[in-house]
């Protein structure tokens, strides 16, 4: 894949990390509406917390141009299936 650092880095910025940001915006909104926290939510909080720092050391490592192409290919082919299932469950 030509380019595949950067086609990685845009798809990460662009659309992951705005998608969590939302649903930790849903779940923080739906927090505030109840008046409580469940454990569920605190679970799915830290996953996300999680999710968002994996992909922060993604991001560092294609700038740091760390990131082999094998590596970069998997991971965009593997980012694009998820984002696919997750707009199939909408």
């Amino acid at each position: 894949m030509k380019k595949c650092d950067l086609k990685l880095k845009e798809l990460i910025q662009r659309v992951v990390l705005p998608d969590i940001e939302d649903h930790l915006d849903d779940i923080f909104q739906d927090i505030a509406q109840n008046k409580h926290t469940t454990d569920e939510q605190r679970l799915e909080i830290q996953q996300m917390h999680e999710m968002r720092e994996e992909f922060a050391i993604i991001l560092k490592e294609i700038d740091n141009r760390e990131l082999d192409k094998q590596e970069c290919a998997e991971l965009y082919e593997e980012i694009s299936a998820m984002i696919d299932e997750a707009n199939e469950e909408e």
